[in-house]
């Protein structure tokens, strides 16, 4: 699933590509998405200029002229690419492009997602605070409001363990499977255990290295395994750099020892039994 890296390099290229051009025209695929695009979506965009591409949490924000925003999640499998051609797919399945929208530039803006778990959904953008799926999100990772003092204040009495509260996203918003597993071995902090019982060190540890893995996924454009591609087309290029994830067997990089995998909230969580306590 995409998580915040990939949504903001993906957000961050389509606001340098695409901010200014005008929505001509476009289509729905006939195969439903997760949530049913409204029958009237190219109609209501259809002549609105696109003022800017913003984000939350693994959202992506859309906001056009006329106070509207199309407000686009990935899902498991989904990507949007910004396409010059009519026959440039960048080796996307065509039959899996389920909205295209066409700009005054002649250029397209093509939602392609295999598994159908994306959602696209138009609103209005006063309204956008109270929406179902942004109003209860934590704190950006990468903005002022998520920090130690912070953290520990939402590990305090909980029970659960410290991965599901990195990705639980009323608590922290936009840390998926794969950046949690990468943050905990930055951090020396073993996945399994309980977020009440981490000390100060280990919390202030947490909250510094998230924003540094993060920040390092963003300049490599994501983690790309199967189908995620930015809005150029191209893989993101953090997959090699990961020092735990879905390197079950393999020595860790830092002790030699084999990196174990272990389930964790129905997740496959990776981490190294030395290193991280």
């Amino acid at each position: 699933m995409p998580e915040l890296p990939e949504v903001e390099s993906l957000r961050s290229l389509l606001d340098h590509s695409v901010a200014g051009r005008t929505i001509v025209g476009g289509r729905i695929g006939k195969k439903p998405l997760r949530r049913q695009v409204t029958r009237d979506f190219i109609a209501d965009i259809k002549g609105r200029r696109i003022e800017r591409v913003a984000r939350r949490a693994k959202y992506l924000l859309i906001e056009l002229s006329g106070g509207l925003v199309i407000v686009a999640h990935l899902g498991m499998s989904g990507s949007i690419t910004h396409r010059a051609g009519i026959t440039d797919s960048f080796g996307l399945a065509p039959q899996h492009d389920h909205a295209e929208f066409a700009l005054d530039d002649g250029t397209r803006l093509v939602f392609n997602d295999p598994r159908r778990f994306g959602t696209l959904r138009l609103v209005d953008r006063a309204s956008l605070s109270t929406l179902k799926e942004l109003g209860g999100l934590g704190p950006e990772p990468l903005g002022g409001g998520f920090n130690a003092d912070y953290l520990a204040d939402k590990a305090r009495g909980r029970k659960i363990a410290i991965k599901n509260l990195l990705m639980d996203q009323r608590v922290v918003a936009g840390i998926g499977n794969i950046y949690a597993s990468e943050i905990l071995f930055r951090a020396a902090v073993r996945p399994t255990r309980r977020s009440a019982r981490l000390n100060r060190a280990e919390i202030e540890r947490i909250a510094r290295v998230v924003p540094e893995v993060l920040g390092e996924a963003i300049e490599d454009r994501g983690t790309t395994f199967r189908n995620y591609l930015d809005s150029r087309g191209e893989p993101g290029r953090f997959a090699a750099k990961l020092l735990v994830y879905d390197r079950q067997g393999e020595p860790c990089v830092k002790c030699g020892s084999p990196i174990r995998r272990v389930v964790v909230g129905q997740r496959a969580s990776f981490y190294c039994p030395k290193c991280q306590r």
